[in-house]
This record gives structure tokens, C-alpha cells and sequence, in this order.
């Protein structure tokens, strides 16, 4: 790619989501090594000249890799006509944000943030045995990709997901895997119940987006008044989504056992210290 070129976000090889122009040289942004598990830091400014949806014949995007050469007419012949205001070529970019090592967070702080919030001591010690645990696990599974293939879901639930509600404090009674659609259901009380029902959690697989699974998710929360988290996981990144009242469902937290991170520019929520504090039995919508 280089300065002025345009590209064509597509999706698929039929439509057309956005045209842009690239703007400046390469740059490197750490702040982009962990989106939703895709590393991304080798990063290219676009300014977006249109923003739509555009359907054309199949096959009128190649198929196959991602980034690719633009050669089809009908295409070009579409770029050629866009309209474009002069105003959206003077209009500034967003700033990008700005990677410090003062965001990643060491355990001392973990534990401090936790027990200042009323955590008790045995409960953040074995939490904190216990993210390291999972950690190793999942760091050998992203090593064994080639060998051993990514666990199943079921295997994520049962090594690297039940274990660290556990450590948190969710019981067996208040929490069941596989309950009516939902991979793994915590409850606020007995008995167990879509009145009572308080955490959905969708897992998927390891290195697939989990945060893409926040819509499938929330239609398991529908009509369950009592349902205020929704938690996705692929085992090692963990987003947590909370709702007030009758608001939808919003990004409050996000965390990835790997390299833990105090907040996320990207995505503009909250890290590691609220998302722990945000998965445990006692937390309330309305925390701070």
C-alpha cells in the first residue's frame, strides 16, 4: 500500500461496505496487538470516503485472501462515479491511541484493586494461583496448534472457563453448563430459573472472535429481567458486557489472561481489574 491509494472494504466477494484513501506511511502501534485475539499493529491510516452498502454480481471481489488487488470493471467503473464532498479530504483522523507500558498491570496491583473493593484475601489468593494455571494451559494450546488442533468448546468450559468462575466464587449449585441453550448459566439464587438468572456465558472456540458472540449471547438474556452480564470467552480473552435497567447491553470490560492491562483505548472500556471484579458472584450493575 502506499499514500493515496484507495481501498474498498468488502465483505465477501458481493458487497461493498467502504471506500477509502490511505493516508501517511507505515506505522507500528502496540495498542493493536490484541484485537479480540487478532495481532494488528502494523498499522496503515485510512481516511473513509464513503460508507454504504453496495451490491454487485458474484465474484465481483476475488475470493480468497483478505488483503487483494482490485481488477474487477464493474468496480472500478462504481469508484469512478462516487461522489465524495470536498470536506470529508480536509476532515482530521482520529487520533491513534498511545501505547505506555504504564497499562499493563502486575499482580501486586490485582490484588490491591480487589481487596480495596472487598474481595477477601483467601479468595484473590486462589484467584491469582489460578489465572496463572489457566494461563500456562492456554499459552500450550496457541503452541500446539499444529500438533494438537484448539480445543473444543467443551473442552474451553471445562478447563479454562468453569475453573476460573470457580476461583471466583461461583458454586456448582448457582452455576450450570449447558442450560437451555446457554453454554454456561450463573445464577443469583436457588433454584435455578430464567427469573434467577443473573450471568449468560457464551464460549467459543480459542482464536475465534469472541466478541463477535455478544449478539448470540444477548438473545439468550431476552425477557430475563434479572440477566444484567453477559460474558464472551474464547478461555483466555474475556469481554464483559453489563446493561442498567431497560439500556442494551454495552462493552464494560475487557481482559486477556495473557497480558493483563489496566484499560483498552480500542474499545473504550475498562481492563483486567474491573472485568475479574465484573465476573465474580457479588458484582452489581451499578459499580463503580
Amino acid at each position: 500500500m502506499r499514500d493515496s491509494d484507495l481501498v474498498v472494504l468488502r465483505n465477501g466477494t458481493t458487497e461493498a461496505l467502504g471506500v477509502g484513501q490511505i493516508v501517511g506511511d507505515y506505522e507500528h502501534n502496540e495498542e493493536f496487538g490484541d484485537i479480540d485475539g487478532w495481532t494488528l499493529q502494523h498499522v496503515r491510516r485510512v481516511r473513509w470516503l464513503w460508507k454504504g452498502q453496495k451490491q454487485f454480481d458474484s465474484y465481483a471481489f476475488k475470493f480468497g485472501d483478505t488483503t487483494q488487488k482490485l481488477n474487477n470493471g464493474v468496480v472500478s467503473e462504481w469508484l469512478s462515479q462516487l461522489v465524495i464532498p470536498d470536506k470529508i479530504f480536509s476532515a482530521l483522523l482520529p487520533e491513534l491511541p498511545v501505547s505506555t507500558e504504564t497499562n499493563d498491570i502486575p499482580v501486586e496491583a490485582i490484588s490491591e484493586f480487589l481487596f480495596d473493593r472487598g474481595v477477601a484475601s483467601s479468595s484473590i489468593t486462589h484467584l491469582l494461583q489460578e489465572i496463572g494455571e489457566l494461563t500456562r494451559i492456554a499459552k500450550w494450546y496457541q503452541r500446539s496448534i499444529g500438533r494438537e488442533g484448539l480445543p473444543s468448546e467443551h473442552e474451553t468450559v471445562a478447563y479454562l472457563v468453569v475453573p476460573l468462575l470457580r476461583a471466583l466464587g461461583w458454586t456448582p449449585q448457582r452455576m450450570a453448563v449447558e442450560w437451555n441453550r446457554v453454554d454456561v448459566a450463573l445464577f443469583e439464587r436457588l433454584p435455578r430459573s430464567n427469573d434467577t438468572l443473573q450471568v449468560v456465558v457464551e464460549v467459543k472456540k480459542m482464536d475465534n472472535s469472541c466478541l463477535s458472540a455478544m449478539s448470540q449471547a444477548g438473545s439468550y438474556a431476552e425477557g430475563k429481567s434479572a440477566c444484567k452480564r453477559l460474558i464472551v470467552t474464547d478461555g483466555l480473552r474475556y469481554g464483559i458486557y453489563i446493561r442498567n435497567g431497560t439500556e442494551p447491553f454495552s462493552l464494560y470490560a475487557y481482559m486477556n489472561l495473557a497480558r493483563l492491562r489496566k484499560s483498552y483505548p480500542i474499545y473504550g472500556c475498562r481492563g483486567a481489574n474491573d472485568a475479574l471484579l465484573a465476573l465474580a458472584p457479588e458484582w452489581k450493575a451499578n459499580e463503580d
